[in-house]
């Protein structure tokens, strides 16, 4: 009996300690699952913590690293175009091995299966994917993969790409679920860090407004504010270089007022046209004008050379009110980093257009102040007029009358000097009283105007259009008669380029610090060979001359010749 009864109890036993290692494996399951949701809620709110944007990404990539126990992991930003990716944040790489393998990837492969296909993507083997091409050289080993795109307001931010768990076991559904929730946090936190980041830089561009309008009200000179306003522009949107156009008196042309940061000697006084610069361009629209690469944009006239080492640019018209533009601002980042967003170019037009209600507001503060300072001329000049005058001219009939009694002929004739001094006073007054009624010169009779006109006579002839860059307070520092001796040497230089350079390029420089007044063409032509001095250097020559100055002609190492005419200018 009791051999019998032993197989009885056994086989109940056997089955309970079955049960009871299978309830311990649910167990520890349940104990696991509790650990990752956890860790993913922990991970959920690090994230949502950051508000800074960069910093926001490395937390993303570092928390879905941890829950999936994945060796390595990155996150790519798409780029505005939808194909490419902008930026690349990476975990377990290594300095030495980023250095190694080269530039950041574009998003081509399997990287590039997600951009075109934003969905869950799980690869037990990464080369067994039709579009997988393989790594570069340096690159660790992966074969696993697992990616998700992070969605931000129903559009791909980027995506998620994490490869080869820990251990050599592949990425399963829970990896998935687990790493598709995270991409969720992640949108939502990348979407704040954007919100507080478009937030703080508004508020700095207010801030820049409220400097410039307290600059421009103050009565600060015009190149300092123009100048603030392209310091400020440079600072914020993170740019390399930025400048300030404003148009010519014949409003077919822009003069670089204004330039600030990399190789900003270039820009400033440079002469722009219309149709082949990227100011031009957006002052004639009346709207920003973008370029993902300024140095190789066909829009712009790449003469003279200006935007070496530059990329992105973009150029935003300063106000489109009735009266159009009063100018432009331009900021250029540069190579290889990221294009303008669109909400960047907003931003900058709206502190363009601020700064454009600046300007308006002093103008109209200077307009006002003129006008005060004409009625007070005009009141002087009536009451030189109406009292000054009246009571000299009837002083000397007195004196006149006078005379005729005066009988000792010393003191006769001294009356009479008195009369005539007194005639000569009021011939004075009245060429006074015409100076303080004048007018000013009609539109377009400045130096400025003249020289660009010149230019532009000259470039059927030349073949091209010289290049012109114009310092200094040209229209006001330099006389008339120097004016005109500038634009006939200028005239007479490039009809010499014309016809005996054979040049291809030519560039015209004028400047002026209030002293001298200095005007510099040059040329990539042949040259002016030995001996050659023909009747029109002679007569630029001359005319330096006689106004106190002197011409210098030059050979460049690089070849082509350089004219240099500077004559002092009379003092103020």
């Amino acid at each position: 009996m009791a051999g019998s009864e032993e197989p009885r109890v056994r086989l109940p036993q056997l089955k309970l300690d079955e049960l009871l290692e299978e309830l311990q494996a649910r167990i520890s399951a349940a104990r696991g699952t509790q650990g990752r949701v956890h860790s993913l809620l922990e991970a959920v709110l690090s994230v949502g913590r950051e508000l800074d944007l960069e910093q926001a990404l490395h937390a993303i990539v570092e928390a879905a690293a941890a829950l999936v126990d994945a060796e390595y992991a990155a996150l790519g930003v798409i780029g505005p175009d939808g194909t490419r990716l902008s930026a690349f944040h990476t975990v377990g790489v290594s300095e030495e091995q980023i250095a190694a393998i080269g530039p950041y990837p574009e998003g081509h492969g399997i990287l590039g299966e997600l951009i075109r296909h934003p969905e869950p993507l799980r690869l037990g083997k990464i080369s067994g994917h039709p579009a997988s091409y393989g790594f570069p050289p340096g690159h660790p080993p992966m074969n696993r993969f697992l990616g998700v795109p992070i969605r931000v307001r129903d559009q791909v931010f980027g995506n998620l790409y994490l490869t080869e768990k820990r251990g050599g076991a592949e990425f399963d559904e829970e990896d998935e679920s687990v790493l598709s929730t995270l991409a969720v946090a992640a949108g939502v936190a990348i979407d704040n860090a954007r919100l507080y980041e478009d937030s703080r830089l508004r508020e700095r561009w207010l801030g820049a407004n409220a400097e410039i309008g307290h600059s421009l009200m103050s009565g600060s000179d015009r190149a300092d504010s123009l100048g603030l306003i392209a310091e400020r522009a440079r600072e914020i949107s993170a740019s390399a270089l930025a400048a300030v156009a404003l148009p010519m008196e014949d409003t077919k042309s822009l003069a670089v007022e204004i330039a600030v940061g990399v190789d900003a000697e270039a820009h400033r006084g440079l002469v722009l046209s219309m149709d082949e610069s990227l100011m031009g361009l957006a002052y004639a629209a009346a709207a920003p004008v973008t370029s993902d690469d300024v140095v190789h944009d066909p829009r712009i006239n790449p003469e003279p050379p200006r935007f070496g080492g530059l990329g992105p640019a973009v150029a935003v018209p300063i106000g489109t009110g009735e009266g159009g533009a009063r100018g432009v601002v331009l900021v250029a980042r540069e190579e290889g980093r990221p294009v303008f967003l669109q909400r960047e170019t907003e931003m900058l037009q709206g502190f363009a257009a601020q700064a454009a209600i600046a300007m308006e507001l002093a103008e109209r503060r200077q307009d006002a102040q003129q006008i005060a300072l004409l009625e007070d001329r005009d009141r002087i000049a009536r009451d030189l007029h109406d009292l000054a005058i009246q009571r000299l001219f009837a002083t000397g009939m007195t004196l006149q009358s006078a005379g005729r009694f005066i009988e000792h002929p010393e003191a006769s004739e001294r009356v009479l000097r008195a009369v005539d001094d007194l005639d000569e006073t009021i011939k004075i007054i009245r060429s006074t009283i015409f100076g303080l009624r004048a007018h000013k010169g009609t539109a377009g009779s400045g130096l400025r105007a003249r020289v660009v006109r010149t230019v532009g006579d000259a470039a059927p002839v030349l073949g091209f259009t010289a290049s012109v860059r114009m310092e200094g307070l040209v229209d006001t520092d330099v006389p008339a008669d120097i004016a005109d001796a500038v634009v006939a040497v200028l005239t007479e230089a490039l009809t010499n380029i014309a016809r005996h350079a054979h040049a291809g390029r030519a560039q015209v420089t004028l400047t002026t610090d209030g002293r001298e007044v200095r005007l510099q063409v040059t040329d990539d032509g042949v040259g002016i060979a030995p001996g050659g001095r023909r009747s029109g250097l002679r007569n630029m020559a001359e005319r330096a001359e006689r106004l106190g100055g002197r011409l210098e002609l030059t050979r460049p190492e690089d070849g082509g010749a350089t004219l240099d005419w500077h004559v002092p200018l009379p003092p103020g």
